[in-house]
């Protein structure tokens, strides 16, 4: 054994003699806290400096070709980054988390610490319309598990250190520790207990302390003035709930239209080319649209209306407001193509950010509109009210857009039109689309874990460890006697598979079968195991079946085996017996976490 080995060895058990687990989870969730603020920070300099690399290399002297052509070629960068450097793909951040949690008891390729970290920067520093907040949360999510798998801890405590890492990069982009708490719980499903608030609660502080370290005091979004709640205003609240609801579900159609579009295209090179040229011709028609956003957000917020209009192609047509309202409505139309053509044309990055424009966008449409009537309302409210709307609609996590907003802006004095536009909002969209954009794949799949126990145990199983294989199989041309002899003497199980010499199965007999002339000697040499055998219930399709379908079928056919198919060939059978012990193991494993 080397010596490093034999180091790391002393100070495991140095800690199983030295630290309690619960204490030992607390010093981690910090640790973890750090590094994930410590990752975000990286993340967000560097997508910083490759911007301004760009912007006073290029922007200047060739504008047109920039913003045109420069997403393509970020989109291809990263393709040949994951392809050659990372050999593997990339994921968008809280998806792969999402799926590490219910897929891959929280385990995480050590891979996805700086893949994101490398690839988002240059996805929207190019011009890819996407976010670094994804990305930032993959790596905190893998530090998190990658850190639980160096020191051999249980599941639970590394799904806990994933959703630390998580809360803690959002923690840290936001300084807003509460919203972070609350997205994972909401987003994450994670359990609303003391055991895992308090290891929370430490990565999210400490991330914000790191991010205050090396950042200081600087705002993604800075609001100078919120006004007060007006009851006299609730009706205005009312209506802009229903509009951010309904753009909401229009970004979520859209988004999920480009997707299927782009899927059908099998070249990766084709389908990137394609996505990044449709991404600069969008960018090329309206700069806001270029990478995060958060600088034409912020000019918006604050009403600088010669800037916003410099902003677009056509400024120069943008003589009155209501033109200037068409190309607000026409930033909320493509900006969502925009995203998804970034996010599934070969980008990394994520939604977060682009919600937050749509609802500063949507916000100061909705404002302009009631101010061309007559009506006479206080700006940042709506454009700050817009983004938790969208929070709500798109991500449906209603929580965490009150507070993240509430958080960010300081405008707890507006919690209750906060809570009245975001209940609006995520009710209506709830309604029409049960997911959203980042469950979306794993529901379909009955992968996605939830507050639900029941739902939650049955897709944690996984059916290969609970398949019997202490059965004996039979041929079909066997005689009843050979059966007898090379199959029921020697079997312990009342149950015997019929398999041809492809390994197919063709039937199966039971005890209850044969019974009747099990001792007559005149059939054991006439009957042959084809004619004694009929066909099983139902069947479960490795590639196909999870757990939850295998429920399904034990109680619609009644059996209490089944056999087992993997690529049409048999494998074993599964019985209820068994099912039913594994259920009550993993739930009193969930119940623990």
């Amino acid at each position: 054994m080397s010596e490093d080995k034999t180091t790391y060895k002393k100070i495991l058990i140095w800690r199983y003699r030295n630290i309690s687990d619960e204490t030992f989870l607390y010093i981690l969730s910090i640790i973890v806290g750090l590094f994930a603020g410590i990752g975000s920070v990286i993340i967000k300099n560097l997508t910083y400096i490759l911007s301004n690399l760009l912007k006073n290399n290029y922007i200047d002297k060739y504008f047109s070709e920039f913003y045109f052509v420069t997403p393509a070629i970020g989109f291809i960068l990263v393709i040949l980054i994951s392809k050659y450097i990372i050999k593997k793909k990339v994921g968008h951040g809280i998806p792969t988390a999402l799926a590490s949690l219910s897929k891959r008891e929280g385990r995480m390729d050590f891979k996805d610490i700086f893949s994101s970290a490398l690839t988002a920067p240059i996805t929207v520093s190019f011009g890819g319309s996407a976010g670094l907040e994804g990305p930032s949360v993959a790596t905190g999510s893998s530090i998190g598990a990658n850190l639980s798998l160096l020191f051999h801890l249980k599941a639970s405590s590394r799904k806990l250190l994933l959703v630390c890492g998580a809360a803690a990069s959002l923690s840290a982009i936001f300084k807003a520790p509460i919203a972070a708490i609350l997205f994972a719980i909401e987003v994450f499903s994670l359990d609303f207990a003391f055991s895992s608030l308090l290891p929370l609660l430490l990565a999210s502080v400490s991330a914000v302390f790191t991010r205050l370290f090396f950042l200081s005091e600087q705002y993604l979004i800075d609001f100078h003035q919120v006004g007060d709640f007006e009851l006299g205003n609730l009706g205005f609240f009312i209506i802009f709930g229903i509009l951010t609801a309904f753009v909401s579900l229009y970004f979520t159609k859209a988004y999920i239209k480009v997707e299927e579009f782009l899927k059908n295209i099998n070249n990766d090179y084709k389908r990137t080319l394609l996505a990044g040229i449709g991404v600069g011709i969008l960018v090329f028609i309206a700069r806001p649209l270029y990478g995060e956003g958060f600088e034409f957000m912020n000019k918006l917020i604050e009403n600088d209306e010669e800037a916003i209009m410099n902003q677009f192609i056509a400024f120069e047509w943008l003589s009155n407001q209501w033109m200037i309202l068409g190309f607000i409505v026409l930033l909320i139309l493509i900006k969502p193509i925009a995203t998804s053509l970034t996010l599934n044309g070969g980008g990394v990055g994520g939604i977060f950010a682009p919600t937050l424009f749509l609802g500063v966008i949507t916000g100061s449409f909705f404002l302009k509109i009631m101010n061309m009537i007559g009506f006479e309302l206080p700006e940042s409210n709506f454009t700050m009210l817009g983004m938790a709307g969208l929070l709500a609609g798109i991500l449906q996590s209603p929580l965490t857009a009150i507070f993240l907003i509430a958080e960010v802006t300081g405008g707890y004095n507006l919690i209750i039109p906060l809570m009245v536009i975001v209940s609006i909002s995520f009710f209506i969209s709830k309604n029409f689309v049960d997911h959203n954009i980042y469950t979306r794949q794993l529901k379909k799949d009955d992968q996605l874990i939830t507050h639900n126990k029941d739902q939650t145990v049955l897709m944690l199983l996984r059916l290969k460890p609970i398949i019997e294989k202490n059965f004996i199989p039979l041929s079909p041309k066997m005689t009843f006697k050979e059966m007898l002899h090379q199959g029921v003497a020697k079997s312990s199980r009342n149950l015997f598979p019929v398999v041809d010499d492809d390994k197919k199965l063709v039937g199966v007999i039971t005890l209850d079968d044969i019974r009747e002339f099990m001792f007559d000697e005149q059939s054991q040499n006439t009957y042959q195991v084809e004619y004694l055998m009929h066909q099983p219930p139902d069947y479960i399709y490795l590639q196909k079946d999870n757990v939850k379908s295998a429920v399904d079928k034990f109680q619609k056919s009644g059996a209490w085996n089944l056999p087992v198919i993997s690529n049409g060939k048999y494998k074993g059978f599964i019985s209820k017996s068994k099912l039913l012990t594994a259920y009550r193991q993993k739930l009193l494993e969930v119940t623990d976490e």
